[in-house]
């Protein structure tokens, strides 16, 4: 079997997809990080700054991800058939 091509949107779509979930599970845990900075400088203000970085976390890190992650994804499925074409792919023994 041999793969010679790749849809590059159906690709950038499912992995774009799954680094907007691996950045809302970092920005979950950037969020907490944040707040307990916050809370351990004992300063009101500082409370307020860290619950506005970890909420800006929580909305910021899966869009910047899901399309970080698109953008590459589709570019490298775009070359792979672009170099497949000139090499022939990649051969796959599957049983």
């Amino acid at each position: 079997m041999i793969i010679k091509r790749i849809a590059p949107l159906s690709c950038a779509k499912i992995t774009g997809t799954l680094y907007a979930i691996l950045g809302l599970i970092l920005g979950a845990v950037f969020s907490l990080i944040s707040l307990a900075g916050g809370f351990s400088s004992g300063l009101n203000a500082g409370m307020g700054i860290g619950a506005l970085v970890g909420t800006a976390a929580i909305v910021v890190f899966p869009i910047f991800y899901g399309l970080i992650g698109f953008i590459t994804t589709l570019i490298g499925a775009w070359l792979y058939n672009t170099l497949a074409g000139m090499v022939g792919g990649i051969q796959m023994d599957v049983e």
